[in-house]
């Protein structure tokens, strides 16, 4: 499997202002192999080496934090010498060491020479509070699970592969590619972008190991809530984590507290929410109360839908058979809606730093507006083909915006205000929106 942070990796290594780089993301979404395969790929040597395993290394940092001591001391770990540029030095589980993790600024300040990568889950990295944080001293790069274009790059044929990265707007998709691509989807829907489940699918399309994969990833989420959360804190973090599922089912996917508990109040969850958001597993997305720029200005903080990370693990965690899709079982047409709106949250995020929704008084809703320069686009998606967008035409003659953009499962239609894309294309928006705003604005 290859992942498009690879490219990052790269230029990070060729770049004169580099610094030591700290690859954060989720847990388990594949930064020690994507460390270990940027060394493999780009240095004559890799020195790696485990704060989470290797526990004595802890000490070596707490002892100093002299670049050259510690480099000596890892050398002699590993019984080989670790050359300046030529050797890749990756410090797995940094979380574990505060030290370690405050050392990166001397190794950017005394040899910055020497080409160190760190990883860290988002939570442990925050979490441990070190002593002396390297701001100004790192870079800094964001692992989120395996996209649509990195999942077919695993599972489809190169030529599906290249065909989707390739596209460019205006004009349908071929006719020849529309379908394998909606059913790639499809299963990248059910299987998500988690490394471990997509290679379980990957190998021998055996959809029992990779819901295997998945039942441990969500287990190891439930593993850091005991082992981090404070104990009087652990069941209010259970309940919003357990409540995700059956909030997103709802029509409308606005958070409700009472669904956690009855009685529960805002205050009462604030701090649990901000905890599970913090490890990286969902995204918060605010209601806004118009599409101005900048737009996060507009956002309401106590009105928001919550997102899993990795819609396959929203699936598995849902229970939704794989028949819901496959037979398109009635009964789970509502929460198929659920999944593809995550999918498509989830497809948005990297290309589109600011996201919210939009309602107006309970009457019409809005998925997703985003902010792409100083433009907003107003989204919907739809998990189906009945592809009726009042809401979406309401918010464009509101406020007098050209387009919007809606995701189906239908080809490719430039021809109304209402631009619709099939859903396999949320991935590449960022990449296709300057087209298709020379199309419909010009």
């Amino acid at each position: 499997m290859d992942r498009k942070l690879m490219g990052d990796l790269v230029a990070w290594k060729n770049s004169r202002h580099r610094n030591p780089l700290l690859l954060q993301g989720a847990r388990q979404v594949g930064k020690t192999w994507l460390l270990q395969e940027f060394g493999r790929r780009n240095y004559e040597d890799t020195a790696y080496f485990s704060l989470d395993e290797e526990t004595s290394l802890r000490d070596l940092f707490v002892a100093t934090r002299d670049p050259d001591r510690i480099l000596e001391e890892l050398a002699a770990r590993r019984g080989r010498p670790i050359r300046a540029g030529s050797t890749l030095l990756v410090l797995d589980e940094i979380q574990e060491s505060p030290e370690a993790l405050a050392s990166l600024k001397y190794f950017a300040e005394k040899r910055p020479d020497v080409h160190v990568a760190a990883s860290g889950s988002y939570l442990g990295v925050y979490s441990r509070k070190p002593t002396s944080f390297p701001v100004g001293k790192v870079d800094f790069l964001d692992l989120r699970p395996m996209d649509f274009a990195e999942f077919l790059g695993a599972y489809a044929d190169k030529a599906l592969h290249d065909y989707l990265v390739g596209m460019k707007m205006p004009g349908p998709v071929l006719g020849v590619m529309f379908r394998p691509l909606l059913d790639a989807w499809v299963y990248h829907t059910i299987v998500g972008g988690m490394p471990a489940a997509v290679r379980a699918w990957v190998q021998d399309q055996d959809m029992e190991a990779c819901r295997k994969k998945q039942d441990e990833i969500l287990l190891s989420y439930e593993r850091d809530i005991s082992k981090h959360v404070e104990p009087r804190a652990v069941a209010k973090v259970w309940g919003v984590w357990n409540s995700l599922p059956g909030q997103l089912a709802r029509e409308n996917r606005k958070f409700v507290y009472r669904l956690v508990r009855d009685g529960a109040r805002a205050k009462d969850y604030e701090d649990a929410i901000h905890w599970i958001a913090q490890t990286g597993n969902i995204r918060l997305v605010n209601r806004i109360e118009k599409p101005g720029v900048p737009l996060s200005a507009y956002e309401d903080p106590h009105d928001f839908k919550i997102y899993y990370a990795d819609v396959g693990l929203l699936c598995r965690k849902s229970n939704v058979g794989v028949s819901a899709w496959l037979e398109k079982d009635a009964f789970f047409t509502e929460f198929k809606g659920a999944l593809a709106e995550n999918y498509v949250l989830q497809a948005l995020v990297p290309g589109f730093p600011s996201i919210g929704y939009w309602t107006s008084e309970a009457t019409a809703e809005v998925d997703f507006v985003i902010q792409s320069g100083n433009r907003i686009v107003p989204i919907e998606v739809k998990s189906g083909q009945a592809v009726r967008s009042r809401s979406l035409g309401m918010f464009l003659e509101k406020y007098g915006l050209p387009f919007g953009i809606r995701f189906s499962t239908l080809n490719v239609d430039l021809k109304s205000p209402i631009v619709n894309l099939p859903v396999f294309l949320a991935g590449s928006l960022d990449r296709l929106l300057p087209g298709i705003v020379e199309t419909k604005t010009r």
